[in-house]
């Protein structure tokens, strides 16, 4: 127990800060000179700070690498324009809402796709110059932004989709948004830049403070015992706790994070902390002491070790947990049982409380545009005209049409058929294999991702064939670079870019999302990996439990020891 100020200073990692916590200070509140900067008609980017303060304004600034060899034989720079990362809580969209994204995809992008995203909203992609500022007036005008999606800041607030099959799932929703707004930064800088709102003097930001977060944060709000968003990803999660089917309060999970560095020892993907549960009139407190906390304690000087899941491990998990409550006035209470006992999305049609129906869409790595044979855009596109409901952007990537009433069922149906939405010979290992965007559009990709996931399952599906389990799956993801953005390092079998063409291969984590896998093979190619797997699999297959997951197996029989201490565990 900490008994005085000067302990609690002690806490604080001492030493050269960051050059991140520079830029934040000086940016006025996120101004920083972005406006000069849309002037600047000499280059399609953005230069010194706002380079990285436009995060916070939900963007990022991208090239197409797959040209930017052939733009420097030409002596032009890099063909500079930006990602566009909505905040949509929960993952909710009106249909009138997409048919704006589908125009504006269409019209003022490179790729013109929408991309469906892990954090469970939507993504532009190749936007230049001179339509950003154009982009955000677009969704304001239907009611979304892209504030902090991006950045030192909590982000997108996850939520249980189906929020209408269950009372439960509607209370999540509510919760996620309440979250979201109370955590977002109050600054007025998005509205004054990209909207022309009158400019308003900024003195304080009292919850995420005047040079924000240390390193990003992730919330979700969480129905057991679907663990489908993957809470141990995150750095603050809700899980509900019901009595009788009605919501009376959280338990609190803290400290959840995926990203890592190649040979950096002190960094590693870590699963969340349970604090305790915590009834419902407490939840916003609590989100924003277990924030403050963060704020304060942080690491500043190095950012590859500043987000929460190192804070806890450096001043221990207890220590963190009292100055939570000490803050936010509020002791936790033993946590309360609950089990996840799967995870990933229930794909087809869902009959939810109120009669209505729920259709989930599989979406390839979330990528919605008119593909040969297969025009899901176009068909999404029908569907928002006619559909009376809502769509529901899954954390994995995937589409619920939502809250369909029992005589529009067929008609939808049939238009999602005709238009490669639903297709019957889905494989179960396709619908459990999820990546990252990595290349061409990521500067931060090693190695490609989405594009090599559609190969990656087809020889994981023939290698299930030939050992005579092709309804069988594994839990498979693939990462361009070790940032943790596909989740690989909650799969069973996950591969994370090294280099073009190569892989790190780790193996052994489980079905419902609750353990770290561990390294099996280092900087291999696809044909090492397959030939990795295949005597893997066909042991498993032969000497596997009842119901027993390959992620498991590969951990009972000692192929990979299994990783429950990140800390001393994930290197070892």
């Amino acid at each position: 127990m900490l008994d005085s100020q000067s302990d609690k200073q002690n806490l604080i990692v001492e030493g050269k800060l960051a050059d991140n916590e520079r830029l934040k200070r000086e940016s006025n509140f996120l101004r920083g000179t972005i406006e000069e900067d849309l002037q600047d008609k000499i280059t399609g980017g953005f230069t010194n700070d706002n380079f990285q303060l436009i995060r916070f304004h939900g963007m990022y600034q991208q090239d197409d690498r797959d040209i930017r060899a052939e733009r420097a034989k030409q002596k032009l720079e890099p063909l500079h324009n930006v990602m566009l990362r909505a905040r949509m809580p929960g993952g909710v969209i009106q249909p009138d809402q997409w048919l704006v994204i589908d125009d504006f995809a269409r019209e003022h992008t490179s790729y013109g796709s929408i991309r469906l995203t892990t954090r469970q909203t939507f993504q532009f992609h190749g936007v230049l110059k001179p339509n950003i500022k154009h982009m955000h007036q677009v969704l304001n005008s239907i009611n979304i932004d892209g504030i902090a999606t991006a950045g030192d800041v909590n982000r997108n607030v996850l939520a249980s989709t189906n929020p209408v099959e269950s009372q439960l799932h509607a209370d999540a929703y509510e919760w996620a948004k309440k979250i979201s707004e109370h955590l977002l930064p109050k600054t007025r800088a998005y509205y004054e830049i990209w909207l022309d709102e009158e400019k308003v003097h900024t003195t304080e930001e009292p919850i995420l403070g005047s040079t924000y977060l240390p390193r990003k944060f992730k919330t979700t709000v969480t129905v057991p015992p679907n663990n489908e968003m993957d809470v141990h990803a995150n750095d603050l999660n809700f899980v509900a706790i019901a009595e009788d089917g009605k919501l009376v309060g959280f338990n609190v999970l803290v400290g959840g994070g995926l990203a890592m560095t190649h040979g950096d020892t002190a960094t590693y993907p870590r699963k969340a902390d349970d604090f305790g549960f915590i009834p419902l009139e407490h939840t916003l407190k609590v989100a924003e002491h277990v924030v403050t906390v963060q704020r304060d304690w942080g690491n500043r000087t190095n950012r590859k070790n500043a987000k929460t899941k190192y804070t806890l491990d450096r001043v221990g998990i207890d220590t963190f947990k009292a100055e939570v409550e000490s803050r936010a006035g509020v002791k936790f209470e033993e946590s309360r049982p609950y089990e996840f006992t799967s995870r990933g999305d229930r794909f087809g049609w869902v009959e939810g409380i109120d009669g209505k129906h729920h259709l989930t869409l599989f979406i390839l790595s979330g990528r919605i545009l008119d593909f040969p044979g297969r025009p899901l855009k176009t068909g999404l596109r029908k569907i928002a005209e006619i559909h009376k409901g809502d769509f529901r952007m899954t954390a994995n990537q995937n589409l619920v049409i939502a809250g369909i009433a029992p005589e529009d069922r067929a008609e939808i149906e049939q238009i999602a058929r005709d238009h490669g939405l639903i297709d019957d010979l889905m494989t179960p290992q396709l619908k459990n294999s999820m990546a990252c965007v990595a290349l061409p559009t990521c500067p931060l990709a090693m190695a490609e991702a989405e594009r090599f996931l559609p190969d990656l399952v087809s020889n994981v599906e023939g290698l299930l064939a030939k050992h005579n389990v092709p309804q069988d799956h594994i839990i498979l993801r693939v990462v361009g670079c070790p940032n943790g953005c596909g989740r690989a390092m909650l799969a069973e079998v996950g591969l994370v870019g090294k280099g073009p063409g190569k892989y790190n291969l780790y193996l052994g984590g489980n079905r419902e999302g609750t353990r770290v896998p561990k390294l099996y093979k280092e900087n291999v190619s696809p044909e090492v990996i397959y030939e990795a797997l295949d005597p893997l699999i066909a042991d498993w297959v032969a000497e596997r439990n009842e119901d027993e997951g390959f992620g498991d197996f590969v951990i009972r029989k000692g192929v990979v020891a299994e990783v429950k201490v990140s800390k001393t565990d994930f290197h070892a």
